[in-house]
């Protein structure tokens, strides 16, 4: 069999080339990165920009997990516009079942089951292997009753033996199943050992031309996108991702990565998707925002630096082309081609034509409310950068009006000897409080308030601040993680004043913390009537 990793291709029109289908997870398999559990209403808003964006399948969650993670499934896959929805489930029919109810509602729904097929998991379940290839054909089978679209996937497949994958797979063929997605569950695999065993699959299994084979990846060795470009050279045709490569550990193919791959290396990968790619960084400014997950500086496609050039040799070039330090526009994902825009003196149109730019579509009371904002903030900074747009809309989101709590007041005293103090009015259910705290600074001090005035045991567990952009009159986005009782929530609020933006974004996870606290209260007892 020739390498697999060494095909020669001649280029094909792009209308010719094979189709990749984009499976993305981030509301699935990026939701299981500890902290990252998103709000119902947050789920709904990324699967949305998730099928404006072009994603051919939105995995929504796993049903079965909770009611929230049904509830939220079950409400994507009756909003989704053109996005197959998919529920995840294990291999029984309990699972199967509550998957199929929350995705029937669908205009093309999904059923994904799973079960661990490597000599470490089949442990787990007790299952020899005649065992679990009989559960793995009755569980299909069961889900392709329900349902004309059924992917499965054999968890920890790099780690199977070849001769049993084979053997699994095509029972999950016979069964029904249409896609096959085979996970590189622990990041272990290497990109050389991706393609050869897509191409060892399509080869030996009967069948395997019927269907089309997934590429799941983890980032542990830092090689999942190269391991689903391999994936997909030696057969694959859909690629299972996250925005940011959100998700357990460390993360999965980052979705911004692979697709942009193929768009700017469609020389040597000529691959076609159906993304719009310059919806690309709003979508991941959005889920690092409700996740609570900053995206790095240096990351490819859509960190902060990925279209920053500093040193002279670099500006000099791209002064004169741009082509010589930029292999891809910044247009192309979503970044505007000029950013200094806004000011104290632009007025609601303005206002409403660069949101729309960036991706925000307002209704007349939100412009109104947002409007409000954004004059606020111009009478603070001198300049409103996109980024400080994107922060201000991100913090609009983040602020309820139902809110439990709200920051109405703060002044802090500061000094060279400590300690510092903290004067805040915060609205308890909608009561004003009013308390002055100390503390070992002014962001300690501010929290001793809070707690003060609403007292609670949950531990903070991250608190971050990053500058939106540049500047002493620069905005500061803070991201606050607590935990309690094994629950963990984020918050995030953006602000010119760094103490005021933490003490909104710790607000901001403790109203999270109370709703958490709501949907998971034990039910009350029903009693029996006589």
């Amino acid at each position: 069999m020739s390498d697999p990793t060494r095909q020669d291709h001649a280029r094909k029109p792009r209308e010719a080339q094979d189709r990749v289908v984009i499976f993305d997870t981030t509301l699935r398999d990026g939701e299981q990165s500890p902290g990252a559990t998103m709000t119902h209403e947050e789920k709904l808003e990324i699967a949305g920009l998730l099928d404006e964006m072009g994603v051919d399948i939105i995995e929504a969650g796993f049903p079965i997990a909770s009611e929230g993670d049904f509830a939220a499934v079950s409400a994507i896959a009756k909003v989704a516009r053109n996005a197959v929805i998919c529920g995840l489930a294990r291999a029984n029919i309990k699972d199967i079942d509550r998957c199929w109810e929350a995705v029937k509602h669908a205009k093309r729904p999904r059923i994904h089951t799973f079960i661990g097929t490597s000599p470490l998991h089949r442990a787990i379940p007790s299952l020899d292997m005649d065992q679990m290839a009989a559960r793995i054909h009755d569980t299909v089978t069961h889900a392709r009753n329900l349902c004309d679209n059924v992917q499965w996937s054999p968890m920890d497949a790099t780690r199977t033996e070849h001769d049993y994958l084979c053997r699994v797979v095509e029972t999950a063929i016979r069964a029904g199943a249409t896609t096959i997605n085979i996970p590189d569950t622990v990041g272990y695999t290497a990109p050389r050992e991706s393609a050869a065993l897509i191409a060892m699959l399509l080869e030996r299994v009967p069948g395997a031309d019927r269907i089309v084979f997934a590429t799941h990846c983890h980032n542990d060795l830092g090689m999942a996108t190269a391991n689903a470009l391999a994936a997909v050279e030696a057969g694959a045709r859909q690629i299972e991702c996250t925005i940011n490569g959100l998700g357990e550990r460390a993360g999965n193919t980052a979705l911004e990565e692979v697709v942009m791959a193929l768009k700017v290396r469609n020389d040597i990968l000529p691959y076609r998707t159906g993304i719009d790619t310059r919806k690309i960084m709003n979508i991941s400014q959005r889920v690092a925002a409700v996740s609570g997950f900053a995206v790095q500086f240096n990351k490819a496609i859509v960190g902060k630096n990925a279209f920053a050039h500093e040193s002279g040799i670099h500006q000099d070039g791209m002064l004169k082309n741009a082509e010589t330090f930029e292999i891809m526009r910044p247009e192309d994902v979503g970044l505007a081609a000029t950013n200094l825009v806004m000011g104290k003196h632009s007025g609601r149109a303005a206002l409403r034509a660069k949101l729309r730019e960036l991706g925000y579509e307002l209704a007349d009371n939100q412009l109104g409310d947002v409007f409000v904002r954004f004059k606020a903030l111009a009478d603070r900074k001198k300049e409103i950068y996109d980024d400080d747009l994107l922060a201000l809309m991100r913090d609009t989101a983040a602020t309820g009006a139902g809110d439990h709590l709200q920051v109405r007041f703060l002044r802090v005293i500061c000094g060279t000897e400590a300690p510092q103090s903290a004067d805040l009015i915060l609205a308890v259910d909608g009561v004003d409080q009013r308390v002055t705290a100390e503390g070992d600074g002014p962001v300690d001090a501010t929290f001793k308030a809070v707690r003060m005035l609403f007292p609670h045991e949950a531990r903070l567990a991250l608190y971050q601040v990053h500058a939106v952009t540049e500047g002493t009159d620069a905005q500061a986005t803070v991201t606050v993680r607590l935990e309690e009782d094994g629950k963990i929530v984020t918050g995030q609020s953006a602000d010119t004043d760094t103490v005021v933006a933490s003490a909104k974004a710790y607000v901001n996870a403790l109203n999270n913390l109370i709703v958490r606290r709501e949907k998971t209260r034990p039910e009350p007892a029903i009693k029996s009537v006589s």
